[in-house]
């Protein structure tokens, strides 16, 4: 079974998530918005396929991130995210949630061997 399937974003905590937004919107030309920017681009084996990779900050009190200690969270794109989420299961690996579905896909927060916490994403 592939597991996962690409990157499907980056998210990390500061102390002024806006002002964070302005500056790599003023520096570094991310059009940047409440919840961060995506990223679009093409599947290289099925070029009408769009995907999208986020890029968020969050305020250094966010929960989201939780059991994670860490100021950074990984979220990576997947397949079947059932199917994976049972594998897991049976190999031990600390799943945080239950998994959740919106219009734009299913998540699920697992924990890896040093406590940080991983986003798995199948987009709808």
């Amino acid at each position: 079974m592939k597991k996962v399937t690409g990157l499907g974003g980056v998210f990390f905590k500061c102390d002024d998530p806006k002002g964070m937004n302005d500056w790599y919107a003023k520096n570094l030309g991310l059009p940047t918005g409440a919840y961060g920017t995506t990223f679009e681009w093409r599947e290289k084996d099925d070029p009408e396929q769009i995907g999208i990779t986020a890029w968020n900050t969050f305020p250094v009190t966010t929960k989201y991130f939780d059991p994670s200690k860490k100021e950074f969270m990984i979220n990576y794109r997947v397949a079947d995210l059932e199917a994976l989420v049972e594998q897991l299961k049976k190999d031990g690996v600390t799943i945080i949630d239950d998994i959740a579905t919106y219009d734009y896909g299913k998540f699920v927060h697992i924990l890896d061997p040093e406590g940080n916490a991983i986003e798995l994403w199948e987009p709808a």
